[in-house]
């Protein structure tokens, strides 16, 4: 892990340009009512899951993907009920909304962020994938199929090749830059992988020239290391006051954005992440202007990786990974919970621009043994007989051959 970066990045999502952006933004439609609600929700989730997985972080970088994980959270969401439905529903910011609005705006967004801007590739994929023999609700499949586009596949997991079949899909989704979400062999109690990719490509409204790019010093607290330093000068949207200063950064025609955020000399920058909130956030957008200047970032390349278990636990999702778990609008027989969400990310920023990708993969578990299996005893084979009090071997046996009565 590289040493810790001391600024802050986040993809803003704005769908009129801030200071600095082109003036020849395309066209496009306001969001409705509904739809703004669940951007709100889902920022409002990010910032609190940013500031957990900081908080429960080794003080290293992190790179996450709030919108990934509302995704692959949001399909899982479909088959939660009861209590479990309530803490999804609180930690997700779901607030008021209902299912169907929910699910409504998830489809929306899709289709509204992968056009959002020509110059700039955003592309969103999901897929189920569930094991040879356990039986999801139909209802379940067909509300993901439609509201996330859904790839739905059935998958013998005791297949060794199965992982490889699915990061496969991940790899694919990626542009090959995550290969992997699920380790092979894959538990004999896994049902199914609910499983979000995310992959931005955006080149810089204004670009960084190459031949301005020099040697630079980068303080981290474990001491200084050299960089390659990017130089930009013009008029950029910018800000400044008592805690940061602060460049937001358009790409394409100006409708996506990279925010940076540098704090002072002497403020913490766990500090400010403590400090995200959906008031905060607003505020600060709103307080861009444009102001000519120089910019000076490093080009930087980094890969991220972590369990968000304990992170939505600690936002209230604590029932869907116990075995009071209630996933019966998955299956009506119970006894399924969530066993790990894993989430992966990309980044490499350079003059160029921006090219990010994360997968997030939702692990339903059945709480016992599997629901089915398939035994034939039709080789050579042991068998024991013995007590259940000490466990003595009253018999032990090897058939290789059979004999018939």
């Amino acid at each position: 892990m590289k040493n810790v970066m001391r600024f802050v990045l986040v993809f803003s999502l704005v769908f009129a340009a801030c200071g600095g952006g082109n003036t020849d933004d395309p066209v496009v439609r306001d969001l409705t009512q509904t739809e703004q609600k669940l951007v709100e929700s889902s920022n409002l989730f990010g910032f609190s899951l940013m500031k957990e997985v900081v908080a429960l972080s080794d003080g290293g970088n992190v790179f996450i993907s709030p919108l990934s994980v509302s995704f692959a959270l949001g399909m899982t969401y479909n088959g939660a009920r009861g209590t479990t439905e309530e803490g999804m529903r609180s930690a997700l910011e779901y607030g008021d909304l209902t299912a169907e609005e929910i699910n409504q705006s998830y489809r929306d967004l899709i289709d509204i962020l992968t056009a959002l801007d020509p110059k700039v590739t955003m592309e969103i994929a999901n897929s189920i994938w569930i094991r040879e023999g356990f039986e999801a609700l139909q209802a379940f499949v067909d509300v993901n199929r439609t509201f996330f586009d859904a790839v739905v596949e059935v998958l013998d997991f005791a297949d060794p090749g199965a992982a490889a079949v699915i990061n496969a899909w991940v790899d694919e989704k990626t542009h090959g830059k995550i290969t992997e979400i699920v380790e092979a062999p894959i538990s004999p109690v896994t049902v199914m992988f609910l499983i979000n990719a995310i992959y931005f490509k955006g080149t810089w409204t204004y670009q960084f020239d190459p031949e301005d790019t020099s040697d630079g010093t980068f303080h981290a607290p474990e001491g200084d290391q050299a960089v390659k330093m990017m130089h930009l000068h013009g008029e950029l949207s910018y800000q400044e006051n008592a805690d940061f200063q602060a460049v937001n950064l358009p790409y394409g025609d100006g409708l996506f954005f990279m925010t940076l955020l540098l704090p002072k000399p002497g403020k913490d920058l766990d500090e400010l992440i403590g400090s995200l909130s959906g008031e905060n956030w607003s505020a600060w957008l709103a307080g861009f202007y444009p102001q000519e200047g120089d910019l000076y970032m490093p080009r930087f390349e980094l890969e991220y990786e972590t369990s968000l278990n304990d992170v939505l636990k600690a936002l209230g999702m604590d029932v869907a990974f116990s075995g009071a778990a209630d996933f019966t609008g998955i299956n009506p027989g119970g006894g399924l919970f969530i066993s790990n969400v894993k989430h992966k990310t990309y980044v490499k920023v350079n003059e160029e621009g921006t090219e990010a990708a994360a997968v997030t993969s939702v692990e339903i578990g059945y709480e016992s043994e599997p629901l089915t299996f398939h035994l034939q005893v039709d080789r050579p084979f042991l068998f024991v007989i013995h007590d259940a009090h000490s466990q003595a071997l009253l018999f032990v046996g090897k058939i290789v051959n059979p004999p018939s009565e």
